[in-house]
């Protein structure tokens, strides 16, 4: 089955976003629904863009979801047979959905296809083993960024016992997790090359809250780390992989320490106790303090 602006919806999972929100939705063609998942509950987030937009409704989430349970809440709201993941920060370009539209028409057995990013040092893939970049076909990956993938729901909803997204995750590897458990099913997971999309990079929460979300991050990077590879490989494999981290937090959280950079200390002091909470076996619970 072709992908059109008809069976296509579009999930924005935003928190904290109203500075860039705006710019990824008008970037979308208007015929194409969009679901906004507000991890904030920003009610007058909600009022303006349903009233300026007639393509769009707002979920307010009542609590800060994160990124899988976010993006699970939105797909139980998506009556079409796609859902085009993007983050906030993210902005199509003229030809993103023309040729991911043109590509699903020749290809079907797909659980994901993406576009490509337009930052060829920061590639949002990872090729899969016997497989190579084609700067003109698609292609097939190991797994994709989070930041913009899109999703057969019609085919993967057929899968015997598959969820989407693991809500373990808050934040980071969500995304590789649900590619992983793909590939186990034997799924094709394609990038569009001629299919190009402008990703700001953690640009997604308004900038005044920066010290908070790099905290946040450091936190549930470890956390997600650590809880990766212990549900994928076992918990010894996990350690083994985590060790080299868990020394390199510790080393840098005593300098910071001793040469007073406040800043840095914390963000180590982050690294530490994500990772700590993961190898106890803790939910990924930290939040930012907004």
């Amino acid at each position: 089955m072709s992908i059109t602006r008809q069976n296509l919806s579009v999930i924005i999972v935003s928190f904290k976003s109203e500075h860039v929100i705006e710019n990824c939705i008008n970037s979308v063609d208007s015929e194409i629904e969009i679901i906004v998942i507000d991890n904030s509950n920003n009610v007058e987030l909600k009022k303006k863009i349903e009233s300026k937009y007639q393509n769009v409704k707002c979920i307010l989430s009542k609590e800060n979801l994160g990124m899988g349970a976010g993006n699970n809440l939105g797909i139980k709201n998506v009556k079409k047979d796609f859902a085009l993941i993007l983050n906030p920060d993210v902005t199509l370009e003229s030809n993103s959905m023309r040729e991911i539209f043109a590509v699903s028409s020749e290809i079907d057995d797909f659980g994901i296809i993406a576009p490509i990013s337009n930052k060829q040092k920061y590639p949002n893939y990872i090729l899969k083993k016997g497989h190579n970049y084609d700067p003109i076909k698609p292609f097939k990956v190991k797994s994709v960024d989070g930041y913009a993938m899109l999703l057969n729901l019609k085919r993967l909803k057929k899968l015997i016992n598959f969820n989407f997204f693991d809500e373990n995750f808050f934040l980071y590897l969500e995304n590789e997790d649900l590619c992983k458990r793909l590939n186990e099913n034997d799924e094709n997971i394609y990038i569009v090359p001629k299919s190009t999309i402008n990703h700001l990079g953690g640009k997604a929460v308004d900038p005044m809250y920066e010290n908070e979300i790099e905290y946040l991050r450091n936190w549930h990077w470890m956390w997600s780390k650590f809880y990766f590879n212990k549900k994928h490989y076992g918990y010894l494999i996990a350690l083994l992989k985590i060790l080299k981290n868990l020394i390199s937090a510790k080393i840098k959280f005593f300098y910071y320490l001793i040469t007073f950079n406040t800043f840095k200390r914390k963000v180590y002091q982050m690294r530490l106790q994500g990772l700590i909470s993961s190898m106890i076996g803790k939910k990924s619970d930290y939040r930012p303090k907004l």
